[in-house]
């Protein structure tokens, strides 16, 4: 197998299961911070993995989220330290997807191929980051007047009147520099 320069999709997978099985294993050593980063960035997953594979369902992705992270809670003693964490992590959720879909009567759904691990850490919210990237890279080409409002605003959901306290413009200077600046962006976009 090549490296994973040349194989980005082999390097996420990687990279993703040792911070993962790195948290898990400093988390059951009694590191309480490492456990709640790895519980976040399993739901991330988790979340991105479900969506998938619930297009038809999309309101039960929280909650299944939200039960799979209970059972991985509950079941952690049962993960053996010396093994990969992904394939336990993936029969879990496997698992209540598949209880969950029963509970429906999804049975077209129970066809759905549910077998690969692996997409359940490369699919995680990657497409999440690279919009992320993507946005930061074009609000760098706006004005401060028109970029600021907008990170404070519309990313960050500051209000406008806290907007304008941290960039010292008045409340319709930052109305109209959100206004602006999506306008801006759309043109951007357009070409």
């Amino acid at each position: 197998m090549g490296t994973s320069d040349e194989y980005p999709y082999v390097g996420r997978l990687a990279a993703s299961e040792d911070r993962l099985r790195n948290l898990m294993v400093l988390g059951l050593g009694g590191d309480n911070r490492a456990y709640e980063v790895f519980l976040k960035d399993l739901s991330s997953h988790l979340r991105a993995y479900f969506r998938k594979r619930l297009a038809r369902l999309p309101g039960e992705v929280e909650d299944l989220v939200q039960e799979t992270l209970l059972a991985v809670h509950t079941q952690r003693h049962t993960y053996e330290l010396d093994q990969p964490l992904t394939p336990w992590l993936h029969a879990i959720a496997r698992y209540k997807m598949i209880d969950m879909l029963r509970r429906w009567g999804g049975h077209d759904a129970l066809n759905d191929p549910l077998d690969d691990e692996q997409e359940l850490l490369v699919s995680s919210d990657t497409q999440m980051m690279e919009a992320r990237r993507d946005i930061a890279q074009l609000l760098e080409q706006l004005p401060d007047r028109q970029r600021l409002p907008i990170e404070y605003v519309k990313l960050q959901g500051l209000s406008v009147i806290e907007a304008a306290r941290m960039t010292g413009l008045s409340e319709s200077a930052v109305k109209v520099g959100v206004h602006r600046g999506i306008k801006a962006l759309a043109a951007m976009l357009g070409r």
